[in-house]
């Protein structure tokens, strides 16, 4: 969550052309153009589910990336920031001397749409334009609370801590003494569920989210999102708005332009109990998968005196090592939390981190996101942007932004992830280290090596003989490889070489005989 103003503790080209048939004309035809005399396996049912997440992306960037990258790589949805007007920080403090700090957007003052992203024009354009490339848009909304410093917006409006001229008034937000039992009107024990719901987070005026106006308010500015084509939402600090309010605040959603009710992931932190507790939220939407990024991390960056790992341990993971049920979870290597802590994987361990993102899409676990922000030093740090605290657009290029979206091996599993679809991990190895190997069911085969030297070995695939490209470095393109080539045996065994840090996977769409 952005729990504000404190935070928490390889490669770009495009898919061939023709994996573009792969969801245009159904998986049943593509393994019949590679049949021989063999039978064609049973086809999986294909799935589109990936989100990238561009975070604190300005609205023409996001529109510009779904046309260009998410689009043809057939990313389902597309995750941005808060588009709501917020907190024009422009001062500095000892404990926070940044100027426009990311968390600003985190503190909104009114719901017109003309932020640090951009203009309310520029945002419907921008979802517009996602629509037309085949991706669903998310918004990152903040609604259960506030500001809670500051005295103006981007948008120009100026406000207290509770009034929001036009918008809330005092009787819109709880208050300590009357509705918080905490004798500092915060949050002094995250084991209490009236103070996680009622007493106000880092400060921030908390809304009376059990209260019908204000969830009239709130409902009001989601469904001008969905008006605009906007398709879910990812809340914000769910935790401390109560599962009651989540599912009355839901009542009040109109469909989506799909006719679907919309997408809802909540932001709920494991660690406190009863009806805080994040499997309690599985009542009221989705949820964040904070526990699954533990567990990654813990597996991808344990390493011994002596270096080795332990992603062997992964050979138990999803619901079967105690995480949520796949269905409700919604999963991520980092998000821009937790990248600023030490409890996740970050960009910051380079290679690490992109075959971390490799393994989530290729496993099948929840729905997959694939975190893209910007370079830091400071956790506090602005996204680039102007004196005046508006974002520039995304240069993928100069170091500044960090595209994981556009990396070839990460982009490419988006791929294998729709291709596989519900197939089962099959056909698992691990060297007891940190080289694991699986087929996905008879559709599809992935390894991955987190040691510092490279691996070959002789492993069962899991699928039927022929010649396949490999697609973490490459696709196939017609009847040949733009990159390397693996042989399958009769007997389905193949021997292969993953390099040191890397990943390799094919599907029997990359099938050439």
């Amino acid at each position: 969550m952005s729990e504000v103003p404190v935070p928490r503790s390889r490669r770009f080209r495009v898919l061939a052309a023709t994996a573009a048939i792969t969801l245009a004309t159904g998986v049943a035809a593509l393994t019949a153009e590679s049949a021989s005399a063999s039978p064609a396996p049973k086809a999986a049912a294909p799935i589109r589910n990936v989100q990238a997440n561009l975070w604190e992306w300005n609205w023409p960037s996001v529109a510009h990336e779904c046309t260009t990258v998410l689009g043809p790589a057939y990313y389902a949805g597309v995750q941005v920031s808060p588009p709501a007007d917020s907190l024009s920080r422009d001062y500095t403090t000892d404990d926070a001397p940044i100027l426009h700090p990311w968390w600003d957007v985190y503190q909104p003052v009114d719901y017109t749409l003309n932020s640090r992203f951009g203009t309310e024009a520029q945002f419907k354009s921008m979802v517009k334009t996602c629509r037309a490339a085949g991706v669903k848009v998310y918004v990152d909304a903040v609604i259960n609370h506030m500001t809670g410093q500051g005295t103006k917006s981007y948008g120009g409006k100026t406000y207290t801590h509770f009034n929001y001229p036009g918008l809330y008034t005092s009787a819109n937000f709880h208050h300590k003494g009357s509705d918080c039992p905490s004798a500092s009107g915060g949050i002094d024990d995250f084991n209490d569920y009236t103070q996680l719901t009622k007493c106000e987070l880092l400060g921030l005026a908390d809304l009376r989210t059990d209260g019908p106006a204000t969830r009239a308010k709130i409902a009001g500015y989601l469904n001008k999102l969905i008006s605009y084509g906007v398709s879910g939402f990812r809340v914000d600090a769910a935790k401390h708005v109560g599962v009651a309010d989540m599912i009355a605040i839901q009542k009040l959603l109109h469909k989506t332009a799909d006719g679907t009710k919309p997408y809802v992931v909540q932001e709920v932190f494991p660690g406190s109990p009863g009806e805080g507790s994040h499997l309690s939220y599985t009542r009221s939407g989705s949820v964040l998968g904070f526990d699954a990024s533990y567990q990654l991390k813990n597996a991808f960056k344990s390493y011994t005196a002596d270096g080795t790992g332990a992603i062997s341990g992964l050979r138990v993971w999803g619901e079967a090592a105690g995480l949520m049920p796949s269905n409700k979870t919604l999963v991520f290597i980092e998000n821009h939390d937790t990248e600023r802590g030490s409890d996740t994987l970050s960009y910051k361990d380079g290679a690490t981190n992109t075959i971390a993102n490799e393994f989530l899409l290729a496993y099948g676990y929840g729905t997959p996101q694939v975190y893209s922000g910007f370079a830091f030093t400071n956790t506090y740090d602005s996204p680039p942007a102007t004196s005046t605290g508006y974002v520039t657009n995304t240069n993928c290029a100069n170091g500044a932004w960090v595209c994981v979206d556009r990396y070839q091996g990460v982009r490419n599993m988006v791929h294998f992830h729709n291709y596989v679809g519900n197939a089962k991990v099959a056909n698992w190895y691990d060297d007891k280290a940190n080289f694991v190997a699986f087929s996905r069911g008879n559709q599809g085969f992935f390894a991955t090596n987190n040691a510092k030297t490279a691996k070959t070995i002789k492993l069962r695939t899991g699928l039927r003989a022929g010649t396949y490209c490999e697609l973490v470095h490459g696709a196939r393109k017609g009847k040949t490889c733009t990159g390397a080539k693996v042989k399958v045996g009769s007997d389905g065994s193949a021997t292969i070489t993953v390099k040191a840090k890397d990943s390799i996977a094919f599907t029997v769409f990359e099938r050439l005989t």
